[in-house]
């Protein structure tokens, strides 16, 4: 991404780990909130906070917490009947949706839950929101995948899939009202339709790795005015792209196997990818015709390109849908930057 200025860069120190971050919907134009999973390894507790953003001091203030029952493995926020949610999976295999306030968005005053053991054995790997906040998919290690609907008073589930524990998935992201995608070891991707049953009308299986090192799909992108190609980011700096209407031929841009004709912005995990709906084009390899503005966060410190660089891991970070100049991202020695792009 060619930036013709400098982003400010503010650096927040926290007193807690922080696992992920997220922009919570605003309901105002006034309202400018975040909302941050954190771990206390001192008491070994978890919580979700919320914290109102003010853009001139560039400054987070707490407003509310919510405790876990176990560390937070997976946070999404979306916007339900004119309230703002927030979405958290936890390592123990619950599921809580929070709701906040509608005259005061930062207050989380109800909860939603399905307890651990209930729709997954272990860990939730990832959880993801439908627009509109109807409906969440949940999926994780145990070769589960689960639809989730979100009632006025109680949380439905039914099982989609299940592998049994013979297939893992990692990550999860909505395409459409009825459409989804999903991701897991050896680079693979499914697509799935709820309009047709029998499991992923879609399928592609990674043929760069390795056998010795297995790849990973550790986070799905899906742009809205193009649902029919995922961004894929993971292991060994992998990143790529599964166009639907050419299954079988990903475009990779960057990792293992790419070549040398493309460039690869980092070598290690690539914890999450997102579109950029900010800048104006992408110098990604040689494929920046096909692939749209993309921002990746990475454990050698790398996010997003050209933006910043640090000497550890950002494990998580969030474009403010609202204001996409400000992206908020999470940093492995508890701190929160905010970047603010010109």
């Amino acid at each position: 991404m060619p930036i013709s200025e400098p982003p400010q860069i503010h650096r927040l120190p926290q007193s807690k780990y922080i696992d992920s971050v997220r922009w919570l919907p605003p309901l105002s134009a006034l309202d400018r909130l975040a909302v941050i999973a954190v771990f206390d390894s001192d008491s070994d507790s978890s919580s979700v906070e919320t914290h109102s953003f003010t853009p001139n001091s560039a400054t987070l203030t707490p407003q509310s917490q919510w405790v876990s029952p176990s560390r937070i493995s997976s946070l999404k926020t979306s916007q339900s009947h004119h309230k703002p949610l927030v979405a958290a999976a936890t390592f123990s295999g619950s599921l809580h949706i929070l709701y906040g306030d509608s005259m005061d968005p930062a207050y989380l005053q109800s909860e939603l839950s399905v307890p651990e053991k209930e729709s997954h054995e272990g860990p939730i790997s990832c959880v993801d929101v439908m627009d509109g906040g109807s409906e969440c998919v949940s999926v994780g290690e145990d070769g589960r995948v689960n639809l989730v609907s979100l009632g006025d008073s109680e949380l439905s589930y039914r099982r989609v899939f299940d592998s049994g524990g013979l297939v893992s998935f990692t990550a999860a992201k909505w395409a459409s009202p009825s459409e989804f995608a999903t991701g897991g070891y050896g680079f693979s991707l499914q697509w799935w339709d709820q309009r047709k049953h029998g499991g992923a009308v879609s399928q592609f299986k990674g043929g760069w790795s390795q056998p010795s090192t297995p790849g990973i799909v550790h986070s799905i992108d899906i742009h809205p005015s193009r649902k029919h190609t995922c961004l894929a980011g993971g292991s060994l700096g992998t990143v790529f792209a599964w166009d639907l209407r050419w299954p079988q031929q990903p475009i990779l841009l960057s990792g293992v196997g790419a070549g040398e004709a493309t460039h690869s912005p980092c070598e290690s995990e690539v914890w999450e990818v997102q579109y950029d709906h900010y800048a104006k084009s992408s110098n990604v390899g040689n494929v920046s015709s096909r692939i749209l503005p993309t921002m990746i966060c990475s454990e050698d410190g790398e996010e997003p390109i050209e933006l910043l660089a640090e000497p550890c891991a950002i494990n998580s970070f969030d474009i403010d849908r609202q204001y996409p100049s400000d992206v908020i991202c999470s940093l492995e020695w508890e701190s929160i930057v905010i970047l603010t792009r010109p």
